[in-house]
């Protein structure tokens, strides 16, 4: 994957609700061409424009990162990750959980056409598993499910996958793909606040542990649950840093722009770890 992939200006080619708060946009155009093939899972950043039906200003890449046109509006930034592509087609599809208007994802989403623009970069971001491991566990919430889809898919039919998913309620679940060597669960906080849930991380403690095993660990979704689990797995499973995909996608009750510095601090004091 190319560190610094250019911004591409695409289309929404179609709408599906996948459940009440999570819509999947297929985006394409002749903008994709390139887009690297067998990226699912991995990162993307989505550039929103101001207003529903406009298309955003795209920054053009200079030698220290994006330079914008001067004067512009610049696009509201976003983190996905990669659902699916289709090089070939030229269609890409991209996961958004819906909050309402609290937030510009969520409230170009909820209006989002057939025809609309949206900008896009990547993809980017850490190796998802480690393909040498015994076992795989995958952990995560509805911002994660693209993920752990994309983990689960690529896995060869003989891998061990225990897969723990922590949704608002019982209408979010959703199918996972097929695989022999899955077993999954999906744990309903009833309507509780994501933040301070304790449900998740119980039923990580709760999965038998044979010393023998080599995890892989990917795990992905709220900020307190993610660097939970993640301390809960290097002290009392004794995982090893390497051994981990462990990303703090968003904090409950916070918007990006106010989590951003933190996200950071928390990633470069994990990396720093392992280093």
């Amino acid at each position: 994957m190319s560190a610094r992939p250019r911004a591409r200006l695409l289309q929404v080619l179609r709408i599906v609700e996948r459940t009440p708060q999570m819509r999947r946009i297929t985006l394409g155009g002749a903008d994709l061409a390139g887009f690297t093939a067998g990226s699912e899972g991995a990162h993307i950043k989505l550039l929103f424009p101001p207003l529903a039906g406009e298309a955003p200003v795209l920054p053009m890449l200079g030698e220290r990162g994006p330079v914008w046109p001067e004067g512009a509006v610049r696009p509201v930034v976003r983190t996905y990750s990669v659902a699916r592509i289709d090089a070939q087609a030229q269609e890409l599809d991209v996961d958004i959980v819906l909050h309402g208007d609290e937030g510009p994802a969520s409230r170009w989403a909820l209006t989002a056409r057939v025809g609309d623009s949206l900008g896009l970069a990547g993809p980017g971001g850490p190796e998802l598993f480690r393909a040498d491991a015994d076992r795989h566990l995958l952990i995560g919430d509805p911002s994660s499910y693209a993920l752990l889809c994309a983990v689960i898919a690529k896995l060869p039919g003989h891998a061990r996958i225990d897969a723990l998913l922590e949704v608002p309620d019982a209408e979010e679940v959703q199918p996972l793909p097929q695989h022999p060597g899955l077993t999954a669960r999906w744990i309903s906080r009833d309507g509780a606040p994501a933040g301070p849930s304790l449900r998740l991380l119980e039923a990580v403690r709760g999965l038998p542990w044979p010393s023998s095993d080599r995890v892989s660990a990917t795990l992905a979704g709220e900020s307190a649950q993610v660097v939970a689990i993640r301390d809960f797995l290097l002290r009392e499973r004794a995982v090893a840093k390497s051994m981990m995909y462990a990303v703090p996608y968003w904090k409950d009750r916070w918007d990006e722009e106010r989590y951003h510095d933190e996200r950071h601090r928390i990633m470069d004091e994990f990396d720093e770890a392992q280093a």
